[in-house]
């Protein structure tokens, strides 16, 4: 007990360093930019976004992902605290607590939808709650611990942005939005996999079944992988820019 609290006395004191780890921006930045394809991807005739769609889309849409990263890191810290890529997260080391995060999350959520429904227009917002309701609550409190296949199902909701943003321009979504979504969904399980290949004793020990820890690397790469790139390089991509 006496470690313990000499641990918490001597623990370093929360910076914005810490806060914006939580937002895991490398990841917002990604979301972000793929929405600002579907942007560009969705005027007609092709031209420039219109400046106010291109800010305040960008910004909502960033602010609603970082949001849901919080959720994700609340959610998570348990099994962070277990493996060696997320131990030293603010919140597993402690340097955030969990009320702190909580309100945090809840202020970069209710600002980016806000923004997105009085600045661009009702239905990017409502998409983007519904992404970010995915991500944060269906995929990484059930789906994440529950099935190998948690990426694929869950993948959908990290491929939303560039029908967010053709949806920001456009206020509908047709068929190229979700064709754009099917691209990058198509795209996630492979390069998740390949780090929980790398990854695979982290999850093992944390008792999370990702597809490496389930089924075995030569399953993974042999299989699935390689049918996600084929249908990757040779469907999804190719119906957007044929020939």
């Amino acid at each position: 007990m006496l470690t313990r609290e000499l641990g918490k006395a001597d623990a370093p004191p929360t910076r914005w360093r810490d806060y914006y780890a939580l937002t895991k921006p490398g990841v917002v930045q990604l979301l972000v930019f793929t929405a600002v394809v579907g942007m560009f991807l969705g005027t007609s005739p092709p031209g420039m976004v219109p400046w106010d769609v291109l800010i305040f889309g960008s910004l909502g849409i960033g602010l609603a992902a970082a949001s849901g990263a919080v959720v994700n890191h609340i959610l998570d810290q348990r099994l962070d605290a277990q493996m060696a890529r997320t131990k030293d997260r603010p919140l597993p080391t402690g340097r955030v607590n969990e009320r702190d995060a909580l309100a945090f999350a809840l202020a970069l959520g209710l600002l980016g939808i806000a923004v997105l429904a009085l600045l661009v227009n009702p239905l990017t917002a409502a998409l983007t709650f519904v992404s970010l309701i995915g991500y944060a609550v269906i995929y990484t409190v059930f789906l994440k611990r529950a099935t190998p296949q948690n990426i694929v199902i869950g993948g959908a909701a990290g491929a939303a942005p560039p029908m967010l943003g053709w949806a920001a321009v456009n206020g509908t979504v047709t068929g190229d939005a979700l064709l754009l979504l099917l691209i990058i969904f198509t795209w996630t399980p492979p390069h998740f996999w390949a780090l929980a290949i790398a990854r695979k004793a982290d999850y093992e020990r944390a008792g999370i079944p990702m597809l490496p820890v389930t089924h075995g690397e030569d399953v993974t790469i042999t299989y699935l992988i390689a049918l996600f790139s084929f249908l990757l390089v040779d469907h999804y991509i190719p119906a957007f820019w044929p020939e």
